[in-house]
């Protein structure tokens, strides 16, 4: 898509802006950056988001988890997460959340893993809200959402996009679009004049 097409597209969003849900998994989104080679910006992100779904705040939805360190009596938030929290917040997105886990496994550096998955939480609240939207912009490239959009878009009729890095979507995805699931996949690279936490607004 080129700069023409992108706002044709998103002034066509618009128009349905009332109806429109957009789900946002952020730690799948801020993995692109290793291929972007540039960082999708929270703020950036929020200005395309409200320009396609100014209806209800719940249906703007940032999944991303509560880091609390690896201590598990831990109340205090890493200052990474309080960051993305607080952007989010400030950027108008109902966010979704929980603990993160550290998994201890001695094949790391640290001794232990971190592990947050709201996939399940994704896929009930596009479930769940589906009387409060007929549109579903899906920023993620994360393989296994292929199961709930062949759901939503077969037994409820909804129309959905998948918003993701090249390098980052997964196979199922691709097959869904393929066969109709899926209307669209567009690209975070054809974007990058509206995400690039380095542009201004």
């Amino acid at each position: 898509m080129n700069p023409q097409q992108i706002t044709q597209f998103l002034d066509t969003l618009a128009t349905t802006k009332e109806r429109n849900i957009v789900v946002i998994d952020f730690a799948n989104v801020d993995r692109w950056q290793d291929s972007l080679g540039w960082v999708v910006g929270i703020k950036n992100l929020g200005q395309l988001v409200k320009h396609v779904a100014t209806g209800k705040k719940f249906l703007r939805r940032f999944y991303y988890g509560l880091d609390y360190g690896p201590k598990d009596k831990s109340v205090h938030l890493t200052p990474w997460s309080t960051t993305i929290h607080t952007q989010a917040q400030y950027s108008g997105f109902e966010i979704v959340s929980k603990r993160v886990k550290y998994i201890p496994d001695k094949n790391y550096v640290t001794g232990y893993i971190s592990k947050c998955n709201l996939d399940i939480e994704m896929a009930v609240d596009l479930i769940r809200e589906k009387d409060n939207y007929d549109t579903a912009i899906i920023f993620s490239g994360d393989g296994d959402l292929a199961y709930v959009c062949r759901y939503v878009h077969e037994l409820f009729r909804k129309t959905i996009y998948i918003f993701g890095a090249r390098d980052h979507v997964g196979k199922e995805l691709i097959d869904a679009k393929r066969e109709g699931i899926i209307k669209d996949i567009l690209f975070a690279e054809d974007f990058e004049y509206r995400l690039n936490l380095k542009r201004g607004f």
